[in-house]
C-alpha cells in the first residue's frame, strides 16, 4: 500500500481524536448553552468510533485473541470513566450507577452482541461453529464475576440494603481482579488456541482451527501504524471521559425529566459506548467468523465486571455515601434466564439463528423493563 493511500485511511481517525481534545479543552468551563452541548455530543460520538478504530488497528496488529481482549479493555475503560465521573457528579442515582452501568453491560453483551451475532451468521451460513471450550471458560468467568459482585450484595446481612461492607467490597475487587486475570492468562498464553475462530464440516461440528492468513483480507499495520494508533487511542479515551462528564448533567436531566427511572442512565451509558464493538461482532459473524464475536461479547461482560469494580471500589476510598451492587429481583431473575440460555447455546459448540433470537429476546425484555419497571 503507497504512503498516500495510509494517509488517506488514517485521515479521519487521525483528525478526530484531536479535534475531541480541543473540544474538551474549550468547552470545558463553559458548556450550558445547548450548541455547544450538541457539538460535545457530537465530539464524543467520533471520539467513541475512533477509539474502536485505533483499538481495532492495534488488535489487527497483534492477532487474536489478543485483538477481541484489546478491544474489550479499550471498551471497559471508557465505561469506567463514565461510571466514576457520573458518581464522583452525585444525584440521586449516584449509589447504583455502578450496578446499573455494569449489569446493563452484561445484558447488552450476553443477550445483544452474542443475540445479533448469531442471528446475522446463523441466516447468512446457516450454521455457525465455535470452540466450545474456550467459550465455555469465558461463560463460566462471567457467571462467577457477576455472582460474587452482583447476586450476593442482595443476600449479605454486613451491610444494610444490597450494600458489601467495606471489607466484602474489598474481597470482592480482588477476587474479580484474580479471576479476570486468570482467564486472561488462560486465553492468551496457557489455552490460546481455544478462542481462535474455528473450521467445520457442513453440520457445524469443528474440524479444526482457521486458517488467518489465508483468508483474503488485508495485512496487518506496520509498526509504524501501530503505535500512532495507540497514541491515538488514549488521546481518544481522555476525550471521552472528559467529554462524557460535560454531558452527564444533561443525561440526567432528560432522564428525570421523561419521569424515567435512574437505572435507565446506565442503560443509555452502555448502549452508547457498546455500540461500536457490537458492529465489530456483526462484522466478524458476517465473515463466518462467529468466535471473535463471543470472544468480544463474553470479553467485555468479563472486563464490565473485572475492571469496573475493583475501580470503583478504589473510588469509594474517596467518595462518601452508600455503593449499591446488589441486584433488584428483576434483574437476578433476568440474569438468571441469561445464565441458562447461555448454557444451552455454548454447550454445543455451533448455533443457527433460532438462539439469537432467544437472545435478543432477552435483551428487548431487559431494556422493556428497565423503563417500565
Amino acid at each position: 500500500m503507497s504512503d498516500r493511500a495510509v494517509r488517506g485511511r488514517l485521515q479521519w481517525p487521525v483528525v478526530v481524536p484531536v479535534l475531541a481534545l480541543v473540544v474538551l479543552a474549550v468547552a470545558w468551563f463553559n458548556h450550558d448553552h445547548w450548541t455547544v452541548l450538541a457539538v460535545v455530543a457530537a465530539a464524543l460520538i467520533g471520539a467513541i468510533v475512533a477509539a474502536v478504530h485505533h483499538a481495532e488497528v492495534v488488535a489487527h496488529k497483534v492477532g487474536e485473541p489478543f485483538g477481541s481482549l484489546i478491544l474489550a479493555v479499550a471498551v471497559t475503560v471508557i465505561e469506567v470513566g463514565l461510571i466514576v465521573m457520573l458518581m464522583t457528579g452525585g444525584g440521586e442515582g449516584a449509589s447504583t450507577y455502578a450496578r446499573d452501568t455494569v449489569f446493563a453491560a452484561v445484558m447488552i453483551t450476553l443477550n445483544g452482541i452474542v443475540g445479533i451475532s448469531l442471528l446475522v451468521g446463523g441466516l447468512k451460513h446457516h450454521l455457525v461453529s465455535f470452540n466450545a471450550s474456550g467459550t465455555g471458560s469465558a461463560v463460566a468467568t462471567v457467571i462467577t464475576l457477576a455472582g460474587v459482585t452482583m447476586v450476593l450484595p442482595s443476600f449479605t446481612t454486613s451491610a444494610e440494603g444490597r450494600e458489601y461492607s467495606p471489607s466484602q467490597l474489598t474481597f470482592a475487587a480482588v477476587a474479580s481482579l484474580i479471576l479476570y486475570g486468570a482467564f486472561v492468562f488462560t486465553q492468551t498464553i496457557r489455552h490460546r488456541d481455544f478462542f481462535l475462530p474455528v473450521s467445520s464440516d457442513d453440520r457445524g461440528r469443528v474440524t479444526g482451527v482457521l486458517d488467518l492468513d489465508e483468508d483474503g483480507h488485508a495485512d496487518p499495520p506496520s509498526a509504524g501504524e501501530a503505535w500512532l494508533s495507540l497514541g491515538l487511542l488514549l488521546a481518544a479515551l481522555v476525550s471521552v471521559v472528559g467529554l462524557a462528564k460535560l454531558l452527564s448533567p444533561t443525561i440526567e436531566e432528560v432522564v428525570g425529566d421523561l419521569g424515567l427511572p435512574y437505572a435507565v442512565v446506565g442503560v443509555v451509558i452502555a448502549l452508547f459506548v457498546l455500540a461500536p464493538e457490537s458492529i465489530a461482532a456483526m462484522r466478524n459473524a458476517m465473515r463466518d467468523r462467529v468466535q471473535i464475536s463471543l470472544n468480544l461479547a463474553y470479553g467485555s461482560a468479563m472486563a464490565s465486571i473485572g475492571l469496573t469494580i475493583p475501580s470503583v471500589a478504589v473510588v469509594m476510598i474517596w467518595l462518601a455515601g452508600p455503593l449499591e451492587l446488589g441486584l433488584l429481583p428483576t434483574q437476578m431473575v433476568l440474569l438468571a434466564l441469561t445464565v441458562v440460555v447461555t448454557a444451552f447455546t455454548v454447550v454445543q459448540g455451533r448455533a443457527y439463528a433460532l438462539q439469537g433470537v432467544l437472545h435478543l429476546v432477552l435483551l428487548a425484555a431487559f431494556l422493556f423493563l428497565s423503563v417500565q419497571p
